[in-house]
């Protein structure tokens, strides 16, 4: 790089990939993302780390950092750029490397997201409850940095920061199956319908309170004092009810729907939907008014002030990954796929304005003409609701099969990266201007140049997704890049959660309400629903690896007593059952390939199911575990075992040996081929137990017995 009017020295950050090491300069070159090379001295005292997850001890490589800059790998350089008499100087004082290998990213493991939701959960137990029992009326909106309560006489508790964080623990139950996320999200769901929930009495429509404020006594328990608020206090929609708000008042719930079948809480979903459709679908022109006043409940009324009688992205693309697609998921209600689709024909249809910007447009009065002078946002760009539009169309395209949802994203998708995205440190901006001003190269900045948690979200769901379903390379590169800026820098080490915003080199912007980790901005959804989604899209659609989901649900209540197990929209055919367990006992009564299960009438009234998804990908998927119960371990392999699953099946063989168990089954049913080594390391382990180990193996298909025969492996076949 040569800048040679530069004449301060600063700090920053480059993610690039090695192109090459000179040992004798000491010096590494990177090519960023656009294909820029860096050059980089590498500080005599500089150190390196591997990216670690939440709850992980750091990993030291400072001394085997120079063997580890082999071409190709991503890594991030963090350094200081010094001015020389021509050019710039880059000192590098500190490396990530994103695995041991090099083209390891542990990110795409395929436990990472479920070990990193279950840190997030339990961070808001502990900072909301006190890792006691979920006691909802204690709930505060407001949190530190340190998961502390802000030191206020009364408390907020707003209803769509208990909505999200509902839609975390729930989310985090159907990774983990851990009952205390389970506690959290049911008894959470009761506390927003008994608390924020009211009834139109005019329609029958539901709709949903802003805030509950409680007073705190002298020890800061909440005492019984409470005061509602109806109308939103939020700065953007002061004194109106805005519709993301009502939207978001489901999302918790609607997740704990997938988990139990609650049918009270579909009663809830359509009673809301019946809320947007009489009082905020604009029946005439298309989708939904932003905002109605809190008294006529009238889109139109002079009381709105600039919300009156507008359009927003909120107001239309909210629906569908909030509440909409779980819904769907959960009961298949047409009326609610049709509204799916509708607010996805919308968006194609007016959000559009590729003539005069890069960047769609978010804001409109009631006649679709763009709203630009609205407060802060004017005629600027969120660049997570761009990614966000393309994420959502194309979860939709996989119900509602269309190629203008395609096209859609996939030009977001094209633009994004050059328009919003930092393509030398990695990340997504925040707030763009839509228009680059006379002879500016770049857009310019709308606020700053942070970046913000959940954009970094939309940013990674959307490239996971198109590089899945349309297993395009420069999609595949986009997610890993933005998985590889939100792991290394938006996790909080030391006191737990994520930041909410960093700074443009991933350094954490600690100040004024984004130093919090729980605000009317930031709560348990985000951060959980990545883990839940890219769980779900990296191991089912791109790594070739299971997918554990679990559910308790009330059996009754489920139509014809099937759960359906889909964890999203996914392409059809792309991912099917493998094995189920109802209250741990094998379960063979399910459709593979619709993904659902039909619970047997002798089941309690809420059983326990585990499920294995197994993608169904041209290389084949594979997925091992170990279950040990009543004196007998059963190892159970499925699909195309081979070379992948070695270091996992290693550490469960390594178990079953410690354990000193002497009866052993393999379970075998949903094995599609055993590679050598596979084999090879089952009579390793063999060779260690003790020698009267009754070793057994069940199922089978005549490919897998024929490749045990020929291993000639010292156990009966039943």
């Amino acid at each position: 790089m040569s800048t040679n009017s530069l004449r301060f020295t600063f700090s920053d950050l480059i993610m690039g990939y090695v192109t090459g090491f000179d040992p004798e300069r000491d010096t590494v070159s990177l090519r960023t993302s656009d294909g820029r090379v860096f050059e980089a001295s590498i500080r005599p005292n500089a150190w390196a780390q591997i990216l670690r997850n939440l709850g992980e001890p750091y990993q030291d490589v400072t001394s085997s950092m120079r063997d580890m800059l082999t071409p190709g790998r991503l890594v991030f350089a963090y350094g200081a750029f010094m001015p020389q008499a021509e050019g710039t100087r880059f000192d590098l004082e500190n490396l990530v490397f994103l695995g041991r290998g090099t083209d390891e990213a542990r990110f795409e493991d395929r436990t990472w997201w479920v070990e990193q939701i279950s840190q997030l959960a339990d961070y808001y137990l502990h900072a909301e409850f006190d890792d006691g029992p979920p006691d909802w009326s204690q709930y505060r909106t407001a949190l530190t940095a340190d998961g502390l309560l802000v030191d206020e006489d009364t408390h907020r508790q707003e209803c769509d920061t208990i909505s999200r964080l509902i839609y975390g623990f729930a989310s985090a139950y159907l990774l983990t199956g851990e009952d205390r996320y389970l506690d959290a999200c049911e008894s959470g769901t009761r506390y927003l319908r008994e608390n924020f929930r009211a009834t139109d009495s005019a329609s029958g429509a539901t709709y949903w309170y802003y805030a509950i404020d409680r007073s705190r006594d002298a020890e800061g328990n909440a005492t019984g004092d409470t005061r509602k608020i109806l109308a939103s206090q939020n700065g953007d929609d002061y004194n109106t009810v805005p519709a993301y708000e009502q939207i978001y008042a489901l999302a918790g719930p609607t997740q704990t729907l997938r988990i139990t079948g609650d049918r009270e809480i579909v009663a809830d979903i359509e009673a809301t939907v019946a809320l947007f459709d009489r009082y905020f679908l604009d029946p005439e022109r298309g989708g939904y008014f932003s905002h109605v006043d809190p008294v006529r409940f009238d889109p139109h009324s002079p009381d709105l002030g600039v919300d009156r009688a507008r359009k927003n992205w909120n107001s239309i693309g909210d629906h569908a990954p909030a509440y909409l697609i779980n819904s769907v998921l959960a009961t298949g209600n047409k009326r609610l796929v049709d509204m799916l689709a509708t607010t996805a024909d919308t968006i194609v249809e007016h959000f559009g304005d590729y003539e005069n910007s890069p960047f769609v447009n978010e804001r409109f009065h009631e006649d679709w003409s763009m709203d630009q002078s609205r407060t802060w946002q004017q005629n600027r760009a969120v660049v997570g609701h761009n990614l966000k539009i393309a994420w959502n169309l194309m979860r939709v395209h996989s119900l509602v099969p269309k190629q203008e949802y395609v096209a859609f994203a996939e030009r977001i998708a094209a633009l994004m990266p050059a328009t919003g995205g930092d393509q030398q440190r990695g990340g997504w901006y925040d707030l763009i201007e839509r228009v680059k001003g006379e002879d500016e190269p770049f857009f310019a900045f709308g606020v700053h140049d942070r970046k913000a948690f959940w954009q970094q979200e939309q940013g990674i769901l959307a490239y996971l997704l198109l590089a899945g379903i349309l297993d395009k390379p420069e999609y595949r590169k986009l997610a890993r890049e933005s998985c590889a800026f939100y792991n290394a820098w938006f996790l909080d080490h030391d006191s737990g959660g994520v930041y909410f915003n960093v700074l443009a080199n991933g350094i954490p912007y600690l100040m004024g309400t984004e130093r919090f980790k729980g605000s009317h901005s930031m709560a348990g959804y985000h951060s959980f629903e990545l883990c839940y989604l890219a769980a779900t899209y990296s191991n089912l659609l791109l790594t070739g690896q299971s997918l554990d989901l679990h559910f308790k649900p009330y059996a009754d209540q489920l139509p014809d007593r099937v759960l359906t197990v889909a964890p999203d929209l996914l392409p059809p055919g792309r991912a099917r059952i493998g094995r189920v367990w109802v209250d741990d006992v094998p379960h063979e009564d399910f459709d593979a390939e619709a993904m659902t299960i039909r619970l047997p009438q002798d089941s309690s009234a809420r059983p326990t199911v585990r499920v294995t998804l197994l993608p169904t990908s041209a290389t084949g998927s594979y997925d091992v575990d170990l279950n040990q119960e009543g004196g007998v371990s059963t190892l159970v392999l499925a699909g195309v075992v081979d070379t992948r699953a070695l270091d996992e099946l290693s550490e469960l063989l390594n178990q079953l040996v410690d354990s000193g168990t002497t009866k052993i089954e393999l379970d075998l049913y949903a094995a599609d081929s055993l590679s050598p080594e596979v084999l090879r390391a089952i009579a390793f382990a063999a060779q260690k137990l003790p020698q009267n180990a009754e070793f057994t193996a069940r199922g089978g298909s005549p490919r897998v017995t024929e490749q045990l025969e020929a291993a000639d492996l010292e156990l009966e076949i039943q």
